[in-house]
């Protein structure tokens, strides 16, 4: 067995986004202000925090408002606010406006910023850490510790220097084990640990499946002529068909750079479609176009986001610790927005967890975070818009966006409606067989506007030692053929928004080649393979996408 140094904390944090940023950040301040000692640990798989952060971003500040309210004078990189929102439907070749005021007021950006959210956690960083966090980047916390009592006590760290075939190099360094009285997952959507922590507790039983949709990000630089700063953007409609959900959004930065994006929900039914090439082909729009003319783009990536609401949130505790952040799924899904309540979520796991080391016995389950979550604005925030989605998959995007404006009116004028609508399945579930779908044919890309997956994902700067364990592991090697290329035409090569998986002839017989190297840590993969035979686990401490302003 491998000895393992350990290291004792009061609190272990896993990930490093709005979520555990925040809940760290909280504990050191309750805990200076009650003058009590208390260690708390933060681990980052990334190389540095926020390399791993991608999102649109509009944030709304109410989170940050009450967790450091003086964010503006300590220098926090959030200076642009939205001055307009605009909202498209999208045909083939046109554009209808839709009128600021027939939109919902829950879906008013006043008030919001454009931002990069990887650099807010850069500079949320720097106030965990002084305040006495300590922050370990480059390091994933890769198993779950469990006590005598069979309550969680920590995590391990991932082992460094091992080779694919697992043995270990001359840079071998065993992972450490860091010991916790409460540990806080918040490793983002479809986290390795979290998979884990709900099967061992079973926190999904009354929870209906996780919906997920995957996000596309370039950010440009455009003409000057073409820039609005602070103007938001958002779409529906083409390049997708009724039934398959998703839109796409350009929020104008500082500094004549956008934030150009497009998200595909991911219970699509087509095999063939590939939200990659939907991305590319929404920017050939009328619409969007003119956009790009004589630009430059920066960088490019991609990752997935809770979409299930309510209704699929698991059981939020377990002996030991907690879910926050996206690890539970608190997304806002018609806003497009959640590391507001990501941070609310990890404030008041921190507030939960002073409360309950300031009694004399240790409680193991931290009862009054559920509590707390639902007598808050969170909660509203996402009660709110709890039909949405299941509208979407139900009527699609015309009948859904009509049923969703309507119930988010009425809500607006304080009418709640006494139904929660279901989620029927999983978005593994949803596939056809390839007999039953429609090929798409994409255009070329033309290397201006329109790009393959190759050429993008090196502006993701992606860093993966080559000779390590595969991070992405098939239950079964049989299965992406017999079933996957079989039945659904293998569709991991067209979901995956980085080429990692290729179906390629071996002695003229078909074989799933998987380029690890590529995965820039969405894990589509985990949650789109329709027979769950792909699970994402962290590969080492440091690898994967390294974006520095996403």
């Amino acid at each position: 067995m491998t000895q393992r140094d350990q290291m004792q904390y009061d609190v272990v944090i896993v990930g490093g986004g709005p979520a555990g940023l925040a809940a760290a950040i909280r504990l050191k301040q309750l805990a200076n202000e009650q003058q009590r000692e208390l260690s708390v640990c933060l681990l980052e798989k990334a190389a540095e925090a926020g390399a791993h952060i991608l999102s649109g971003a509009v944030i709304d500040p109410i989170a940050l408002n009450e967790l450091i309210p003086d964010w503006k004078n300590k220098g926090a990189p959030i200076t642009t606010t939205v001055q307009q929102d605009q909202f498209l439907w999208l045909t083939k070749n046109n554009q209808y406006t839709i009128p600021a005021a027939l939109m919902p007021p829950l879906m008013n950006n006043h008030g919001n910023y454009i931002v990069s959210l990887g650099q807010v956690c850069r500079w949320l960083v720097t106030q965990a850490e002084e305040l006495g966090v300590d922050v370990f980047p480059g390091f994933n916390g890769s198993e779950i510790l469990y006590g005598a009592d069979g309550a969680v006590k920590g995590v391990i760290t991932g082992d460094m220097g091992v080779a694919r075939d697992g043995t270990h190099k001359n840079t071998f360094s065993a992972g450490i084990e860091l010991h916790a009285r409460y540990t806080l997952i918040a490793e983002g959507t479809r986290g390795s640990l979290t998979k884990s922590l709900e099967k061992k507790f079973n926190l999904r039983a009354t929870a209906e499946p996780q919906k997920y949709g995957l996000g596309f990000k370039e950010v440009w630089r455009i003409d000057s002529r073409q820039h609005r700063e602070g103007t938001v953007l958002h779409t529906q409609g083409w390049p997708l068909d009724n039934h398959t959900g998703g839109g796409g959004f350009v929020y104008h930065l500082e500094d004549n750079k956008i934030a150009l994006g497009f998200v595909v929900h991911l219970n699509y039914r087509n095999p063939y479609l590939n939200p990659f090439e939907e991305f590319q082909r929404f920017k050939t729009h009328p619409a969007i176009k003119p956009l790009l003319q004589n630009a430059k783009r920066l960088s490019y990536g991609a990752r997935t986001i809770n979409e299930g609401g309510v209704q699929s949130l698991p059981e939020l505790i377990f002996p030991g610790g907690a879910l926050i952040g996206c690890s539970a799924g608190f997304v806002n899904v018609p806003k497009i927005k959640g590391s507001h309540n990501a941070m609310k979520s990890g404030m008041l796991a921190a507030e939960t967890i002073i409360a309950a080391l300031a009694h004399e016995q240790f409680q193991p389950l931290l009862t009054d975070y559920p509590k707390k979550i639902r007598s808050s604005w969170l909660w509203k925030d996402i009660y709110a818009v709890r039909n949405i989605k299941p509208a979407l998959s139900a009527w699609g995007n015309i009948g859904g966006t009509l049923y969703g404006g309507a119930d988010m009116w009425l809500h607006s004028l304080g009418i709640t409606l006494p139904w929660t609508l279901k989620h029927k399945q999983a978005d593994h579930e949803t596939l056809v067989a390839a007999t039953n779908a429609q090929p798409i044919d994409y255009p070329a890309p033309d290397g201006k506007i329109t790009f393959d997956r190759l050429a993008s994902i090196y502006l993701a700067n992606i860093q993966h030692e080559e000779d390590q364990p595969a991070h992405l592991v098939l239950g079964d090697t049989e299965i992406p053929i017999t079933t996957n290329l079989a039945i659904y035409a293998a569709p991991e090569q067209r979901y995956c928004p980085a080429g990692v998986y290729e179906i390629v002839d071996v002695d003229k017989s078909a074989r799933l080649q998987i380029n690890a190297a590529n995965c820039i840590h969405c894990k589509a993969c985990d949650i789109k393979d329709p027979t769950q035979n792909i699970t994402w686990v962290p590969p080492q401490g440091g690898s994967g996408p390294y974006y520095e302003a996403m």
